[in-house]
């Protein structure tokens, strides 16, 4: 018998310190080689650390939420044979996923936090071992709690499920091993969903749902974080406009109904084309504005955020160079993108380094929106609901006649120390008369 100690190997470049945002083992609790031990997050991604070693779990490092510094023991192991107490641990095998659940609008800026003095290891036999398997010129170990006279438990059932289906679970104190799985044995949030339905949970007799106090870690955490410091240091206006968008989906439905062998187009490819389309003309809007350099830099690209609600919270893919694509390119994208954000396959790379972001709420969207800038962007797009209403319309004859179309307001925040308010709204009606001349969206 032998423990190891198997510190937080380094998981990207640049990175000091990752957040432990869930943990899929206990003190007590058998694990197996290359069995899920802990999701960390760093900037962006969320990281799944496997354990490289089979054994008990005797010792934890911190609760979720907390912040644990590269090299700093995460877990220690009480293992099967002898370990070699000389040998540095040997980082796992790690697979990089993007937590599923961007704000109105995350904000993919780094969040600098302060790394907190730790503590010695506690715990009996964990010090011995730590100092073992320490990391020369490592930062300071993060404390490790272990439970007394832990024991492991006789069976432990193997549940399959997401850090944010466990999380939520944790939060309505519902036991996972307890709820039953509708498909492929991976428990989903309709899971949750059901089991509540069934057991009542959270509803006593009186009808009225218990108080739940919830901690904001993880996504969040980074998100609350991200729209307090844009709201902070970006002196925000907004500009709303009422567009006319039936000759848009009239456009729309022909070319769905023309070449139905490609992927069916929304209205969000086709306000990107014209958002590219109309930027040229108004460059201050597709810019970054580094305020601590006092450097707005203005992008000949246009790498378009895009905001995608996850099971964590809103995050924005970013399509690169969306000028340069055609409206299938583009719905392909949107939904490439989308889809790697809620199912957690989206890489660091492709939720940073947007120029300018468009947030929708499609047939939730209100009648006008303020959306929160996406720091350090200068400018962030949110068209809203489309509505019918009758309206005045030429009726070929000089004259004016009532007719049922379809209407659309575009809103825009802008960040007033770059943008000013006149460029805004000339940007604004520029691309409402391209949104009500559809045809010039397919003309070279």
């Amino acid at each position: 018998m032998g423990k190891f100690t198997f510190n937080l190997p380094d998981i990207g470049e640049g990175i000091a310190e990752a957040e432990i945002v869930a943990w899929h083992v206990k003190v007590g609790d058998r694990v197996e080689e290359d069995d899920k031990i802990a999701d960390v997050m760093t900037d962006k991604a969320t990281v799944e650390m496997e354990s490289p070693v089979s054994g008990v779990v005797v010792a934890v490092a911190g609760g979720e939420g907390e912040m644990i510094a590269i090299g700093s023991p995460l877990v220690v192991i009480q293992t099967d044979g002898e370990v070699d107490g000389n040998e540095a641990p040997v980082a796992p095998p790690v697979a990089e996923r993007i937590e599923a659940e961007t704000p109105d609008v995350a904000d993919v800026a780094k969040v600098e936090a302060a790394v907190e003095s730790p503590a010695p290891l506690e715990g009996k036999g964990v010090s011995e071992a730590s100092s073992a398997a320490a990391v020369p010129q490592s930062p300071p170990p993060s404390p490790v709690v272990e439970k007394e006279k832990a024991s492991p438990p006789a069976h432990h059932a193997k549940v399959l499920a997401s850090p944010a289906v466990r999380a939520r679970a944790k939060e309505l104190g519902i036991d996972l091993v307890q709820v039953r799985p509708a498909e492929d044995g991976r428990l989903r949030h309709a899971d949750l969903d059901a089991f509540l339905a069934y057991n009542g949970a959270f509803r006593p007799a009186g009808g009225a749902r218990s108080d739940q106090q919830i901690k904001v870690i993880g996504m969040r955490r980074r998100i609350a974080e991200n729209m307090a410091a844009s709201k902070r240091n970006i002196p925000h206006f907004s500009y709303v406009e009422e567009c006319d968008v039936t000759a848009l989906e009239e456009l729309r439905a022909q070319l769905n109904a023309g070449y139905a062998d490609r992927p069916k187009l929304t209205m969000l490819p086709l306000l990107i084309a014209a958002i590219c389309r109309t930027l040229p003309d108004f460059p201050m809007l597709n810019a970054r504005y580094d305020d601590e350099a006092g450097v707005v830099t203005r992008f000949g690209a246009v790498h378009l955020g895009m905001a995608a609600q996850t099971d964590a919270g809103l995050m924005v893919p970013v399509i690169r160079d969306a000028q340069d694509k055609n409206l299938w390119q583009l719905a392909n994208e949107i939904r490439r993108l989308a889809e790697a954000a809620r199912n957690g396959t989206a890489k660091s790379a492709e939720l940073s380094g947007s120029t300018l972001t468009i947030t929708s709420l499609g047939p939730l969207g209100g009648v006008a929106t303020t959306p929160v800038i996406n720091r350090p962007e200068v400018a962030i797009i949110g068209p809203n609901r489309i509505i019918e209403r009758p309206m005045f319309v030429p009726d070929g004859m000089g004259g004016e006649r009532i007719a049922k179309r379809k209407l659309m307001n575009m809103s825009i925040s802008c960040d007033h120390r770059v943008v000013d308010g006149w460029d805004a709204a000339s940007f604004v009606q520029a691309l409402r008369r391209l949104i009500e001349t559809p045809a010039l969206l397919l003309a070279d």
